[in-house]
């Protein structure tokens, strides 16, 4: 399959890589191309910018959460119909899930996909320097997959000469690889953060124009036409057996051919973390995504035959959220009453007694998980996790692995002790999630493809609570 394709990376992070990805797919789509993007990683948030502000369909690619063949079938479904995806890295293109290892890094990723790479290079107070950073890049790997490399926080007068220099001198090192464009230093590109990385597209004003205005200066400071032959130039993606068996694990016979089932999905300014990936393997599993609003919406969707609470930036809305004392009332019920349910991160802290808010009030919460989720003064787990299950349950048997990460500044005063989780490659492990019954809760943000089964057994669930609820008998 011909996709064309290429890689945003670069040498640390804070280098400009979501300014210019994003800016690259508005300067795209302004003349007339279809562009998918995607974001290296486990990150949420900017693949939220890519959907929210550019309507870029956009998806997560992860080597520790997908084995290599399943991850280039989901990139091949993601990508087809588009003229050009474009994928974020993260962090410096060889970094790893390790600080000696490659592992899960941009680079790997790039492997994978056969995708080129933009290196974007911050050249603000350098000269010659420069050409040393992007030489040793180059050569660090054999297949560096880097085609080309584009300059940022760099002046018009400055960028000729710096390009011709890096040009040359890396055709004289035997490495010639073209300079295809700069960014200007402009202090309105900048986007805010907070303590789990880029603030939510929603909560940043003007930033359609911000993005409108970087892709006006990079269809006038970068070659576009050379950035999509570079694109062209990726291999066609040899992932048919990958996406034989890809069938083969989300379609199994059991589950075809019983109609859909209703789930609902809280989405609104407090929670909105999902991996696309995840929501798309629950419908080709057969269930039809009802989306709903914990802080407005007063009761669930209609009909619905289970739950879906995902991550997000509950803490900032625990009032509001307390102040819908109807739908609080009503998911308690219905979770006691048997409806399936996965839960995690924000989603895990809602289930909570109380919430403790950034100004150290505490607020009433849905009131399944005993005790309260709290503020801690610093990161309290942060990176890949595997969460191993400790007995069997509804969704996970014992022994089973899942795949996730975590990264949050609250914690629980009851984890829960049904798994155990631990970081990929070190003796650290502890006691995490509530999994009784027809609840999985907790802090780790899941990959259903790092264990489709889990994704098959929750729809499982659900097609049992629907059958029992249509009977008139419940389901406990």
């Amino acid at each position: 399959m011909r996709i064309p394709r290429i890689m945003i990376a670069a040498p640390v992070s804070g280098c400009g890589k979501t300014t210019i990805a994003c800016g690259l797919m508005q300067a795209l789509m302004s003349r007339g191309y279809k562009v998918a993007g995607a974001k290296c990683g486990p990150d949420y948030i900017d693949p939220m910018f890519h959907r929210k502000i550019l309507g870029v369909e956009s998806e997560n690619l992860d080597l520790f959460f997908c084995e290599p063949q399943v991850m280039k079938a989901l990139f091949a479904e993601h990508a087809s119909g588009a003229d050009i995806t474009v994928i974020e890295g993260v962090m410096g293109y060889y970094d790893g899930m390790a600080l000696d290892s490659e592992k899960a890094s941009s680079y790997e990723v790039a492997k994978v996909l056969d995708a080129p790479v933009l290196l974007v290079v911050d050249a603000k107070g350098a000269a010659l320097s420069v050409l040393a950073v992007i030489k040793g890049f180059l050569i660090f790997r054999d297949d560096s997959h880097i085609a080309g490399v584009l300059l940022n926080r760099v002046s018009g007068a400055v960028y000729p000469r710096m390009k011709e220099m890096i040009e040359q001198g890396l055709k004289d090192m035997g490495h010639p690889v073209p300079v295809v464009g700069y960014v200007p230093e402009n202090p309105s590109f900048r986007l805010k953060s907070r303590h789990l990385g880029l603030v939510t597209p929603q909560e940043t004003e003007d930033l359609k124009s911000v993005f409108e205005e970087i892709g006006r200066i990079l269809s006038e400071t970068a070659d576009l036409e050379q950035i999509l032959k570079i694109a062209g130039r990726g291999p066609i993606l040899k992932s048919i057996a990958g996406e034989v068996s890809l069938k083969r694990q989300v379609m199994p016979p059991e589950s075809v051919g019983h109609g859909k089932l209703r789930l609902a999905v809280a989405k609104d300014l407090a929670f909105g973390f999902y991996y696309k990936d995840n929501l798309r393997l629950l419908e080709k599993l057969g269930c039809e995504l009802a989306p709903f609003s914990p802080l407005r919406d007063r009761h669930l969707p209609s009909d619905i035959s289970g739950l879906l609470l995902g991550g997000g930036y509950p803490e900032l809305y625990a009032e509001e959220l307390s102040a819908n004392t109807s739908l609080r009332k009503e998911i308690r019920t219905m979770l006691k009453q048997g409806l399936p349910c996965h839960a995690e991160c924000g989603g895990f802290m809602y289930l909570h007694e109380a919430m403790e808010s950034p100004d150290h009030e505490f607020y009433e919460m849905v009131g399944l998980i005993k005790g309260n989720a709290v503020q801690r003064e610093k990161l309290v787990r942060f990176g890949y996790v595997q969460i191993e299950g400790k007995r069997d349950g509804v969704y996970l048997e014992q022994g089973e692995v899942l795949r996730g990460h975590e990264f949050h500044y609250w914690d629980s005063q009851n984890n829960g002790d049904d798994c155990t989780a631990g970081k990929p490659g070190r003796d650290i492990r502890w006691n995490c999630i509530h999994m009784r019954g027809n609840v999985f809760a907790g802090f780790p943000h899941i990959h259903y493809y790092s264990n489709m089964r889990f994704a098959q057994r929750f729809v499982d669930r659900m097609r049992e609570y629907h059958a029992a609820w249509r009977i008139g008998k419940g389901m406990k």
